[in-house]
């Protein structure tokens, strides 16, 4: 696999947290997106052949672009857990790919898609070490109803990566999808082991919230859904159709309402202090980069609350977080009792780490806080 894979998954993850918080408009994202999942199918399908003198099966860059935008943006999506081919139809144009608006993803027929999908089968044979290559055929097959054969990619993949929860989520909702799309037994323990690693996992937390209503547990429904509604985009159809099952949940198990969230008054809803850099990294920063000052709550914090946006060379800075520092009318200071601040500096002024930025964070504080010292002291990798 090449070394560029784990780089690229990381930059994803953090990509879909900056959509998540407001950060990215769905149109910034959905193309910063469609970007980086050319990319890591380029670094996924052009690993060195498993095998001197084995036959090159590397698939032509046009088609591979199309393959990562048609499959990996819908497998992506988040529809609802029952797997049903015919709601990804939308999202998938049949077309022949052949063109698309500039900046927009291209469209594929689903035929395209089992073409490419059967390439990428046949290039598994000399690489069948390769996780990255299985979870996206699996997803391929997913894509387009062929579940019994998603269902063994996914197995492979899993065992070859058996720590990646969105993708034991994934696997969970295929095994239910065979099932009759029961969740119980095998897909119950994978969605748990998905929790474990990723307590707000969103696709994993509607699994979750589904099987405990098979099971009549309302109560661990509305636990589950209720997070995934807390952690997950407002406008998403995943989100609100948890909203929808908590409530009904909530009816059949004769449940409280959903009691509202503890709001601080506005009035003292900041956190202040001052931001520094640490002598040994000075050297590694230019007066011009960009620094972020951002607060996420402390539980669930994929999410800021707040952002300030300046440059090194205001270094030491005084800095105040409150509302009106706000990156969307439902995520603010307001509405949190405990936050960690964060500092940031980017030497490509984009608001998506990357290797190479230095950072500092503080412990948690109560959202009324002032006076923290936040050190910038880290690099990251």
């Amino acid at each position: 696999m090449s070394d560029d894979v784990p780089a690229l998954r990381k930059q994803l993850q953090q990509l879909a947290e900056l959509h998540t918080s407001g950060a990215l408009s769905d149109a910034a994202y959905q193309e910063s997106r469609a970007q980086l999942e050319r990319r890591l199918v380029d670094a996924v399908m052009s690993a060195p052949g498993a095998a001197a003198g084995a036959p090159s099966l590397r698939v032509p860059g046009k088609l591979l672009s199309l393959l990562a935008v048609a499959v990996l943006v819908v497998a992506a999506a988040g529809y609802w857990w029952t797997g049903s081919p015919e709601r990804l139809t939308e999202a998938v144009p049949a077309n022949d790919g052949a063109s698309a608006p500039a900046g927009q993803p291209h469209a594929m027929s689903f035929e395209q898609i089992a073409a490419m999908a059967d390439k990428l089968a046949e290039r598994l044979k000399a690489q069948p070490d390769d996780a990255d290559g299985w979870a996206m055929l699996a997803r391929s097959y997913a894509v387009l109803g062929r579940n019994p054969e998603a269902v063994s990619a996914y197995k492979k993949a899993v065992e070859l990566q058996a720590d990646d929860a969105s993708l034991l989520a994934d696997y969970a909702d295929a095994l239910a999808t065979q099932n009759q799309r029961q969740l119980s037994g095998e897909p119950a323990r994978l969605i748990a082991r998905a929790l474990k690693l990723e307590p707000d996992n969103l696709k994993a937390l509607a699994l979750a919230g589904t099987e405990a209503f098979e099971r009549k547990d309302y109560a661990a429904a509305v636990k589950h859904w209720d997070r995934a509604v807390q952690v997950g985009p407002a406008d998403s159809a995943l989100v609100q159709q948890a909203k929808g099952g908590a409530a009904e949940a909530r009816e059949l198990g004769k449940l409280p309402a959903a009691a509202a969230a503890p709001v601080v008054a506005a009035a003292s809803a900041s956190v202040s202090g001052q931001v520094s850099m640490a002598p040994a990294l000075a050297k590694q920063a230019s007066p011009g980069d960009t620094l972020f000052v951002f607060a996420r709550a402390a539980e669930g914090g994929a999410m800021p609350l707040a952002v300030l946006r300046k440059q090194v060379k205001d270094l030491p800075l005084d800095f105040k977080l409150d509302d009106s520092l706000a990156m969307a009318p439902t995520a603010k200071l307001s509405s949190a009792s405990k936050v960690i601040v964060s500092a940031r500096i980017s030497k490509s002024g984009d608001a998506i780490p990357k290797a190479g930025d230095l950072s500092g964070q503080s412990a948690p504080v109560a959202v009324g806080a002032s006076g923290l010292r936040i050190e910038i002291n880290t690099v990251v990798k």
